[in-house]
């Protein structure tokens, strides 16, 4: 069903402008989805276990930020290091918060949302991270150069992809997480380490945001404390199209990157079709609101 909508948008949007099919915007559709792709997945993760995360966007902005300051004093590997493991740093709070202290997650991800914001824009000031010089010219290639035709961080997402849902879907890890998020109580009696598992999906799903962070440093030539704004709500909305259920247990890695796509698109559609802006956020407010309402109608059938 992601996907013969998603087919469906595209074709539609076709039929209405001739500009859709020309290779600069397919481009820049890929690379404006791998970002997006890479925090989705991390999201189903938490979704699929029953949980769901509001602050992948301050996340992203944070480790873009820190991976910037580092990689501007120790080189490009320590600052990629130190960005995704700032994100998974925060994953680890939030999961330690909801899993072991019995926090809702949507209260403590709101929270953490606020307060990583509030701590990026303090280690900043305000600013833009990027040095005297720039970051080092290696990285700012890797948010720009090619590897076979295909921009580099378009291969980022592929990668994670074909790893994570081997993870997900061929692991006896994956199996708890499917089995925490479909019913928590069912599963703790199986012998599932239910609070370990809820609190490793939220580790997941930061340091997935912290790679996100890091690739959209490399596409902004800087680390941006502003960057990241409602990423979480398009990350959420794309996951909930890719089909899977907000009540957890249900959902794949490769539907939610589909919905990726679907919302891209449809933001890229608005777009040509020169529709102004503010019209384009209350088409994707709709969106969100009809895909989370699509979602409560799939489960109250399947009950």
């Amino acid at each position: 069903m992601p996907l013969i909508s998603l087919i469906v948008l595209c074709a539609v949007t076709a039929l209405l402008t001739n500009r859709f099919l020309s290779p600069l915007n397919l481009t820049n559709i890929l690379v404006q989805s791998s970002i997006m792709a890479v925090i989705a997945m991390g999201m189903t993760f938490v979704i699929v276990g029953g949980g769901f995360d509001l602050s992948v966007g301050s996340t992203a902005a944070l480790s873009g930020c820190i991976a910037a300051m580092v990689m501007l004093e120790a080189g490009i590997a320590a600052g990629v290091v130190a960005g995704v493991v700032a994100g998974a740093a925060v994953g680890l709070a939030n999961g330690l918060v909801i899993a072991f202290l019995n926090v809702n997650p949507f209260i403590t991800t709101l929270g953490t949302m606020v307060l990583v914001r509030g701590v990026v824009f303090l280690i900043t000031g305000g600013a833009p991270v990027s040095g005297e010089t720039g970051l080092p010219g290696a990285f700012v290639a890797f948010g720009s150069d090619r590897f076979l035709g295909i921009h580099y961080l378009v291969w980022v997402p592929a990668l994670l992809l074909a790893v994570l849902s081997f993870v997900m879907h061929a692991t006896p890890y994956g199996r708890r997480v499917y089995a925490t998020g479909g019913g928590r109580e069912a599963a703790y009696l199986s012998g599932v380490p239910v609070r370990r598992v809820i609190a490793s999906t939220y580790v997941w799903c930061g340091a997935l945001a912290g790679v996100a962070g890091v690739m959209l440093a490399a596409r902004l030539q800087s680390g941006q404390p502003t960057a990241g704004e409602f990423y979480e709500l398009t990350a959420i909305a794309a996951v909930v199209l890719g089909g899977a259920s907000l009540q957890g247990g249900e959902g794949m890695l490769y539907k939610s990157v589909i919905g990726v796509f679907i919302m891209i698109v449809l933001g890229n559609a608005l777009n040509l079709l020169n529709v102004d802006s503010y019209w384009q956020r209350v088409a994707v407010g709709a969106v969100i609101i009809a895909a989370a309402a699509a979602e409560r109608l799939r489960s109250s059938r399947s009950q």
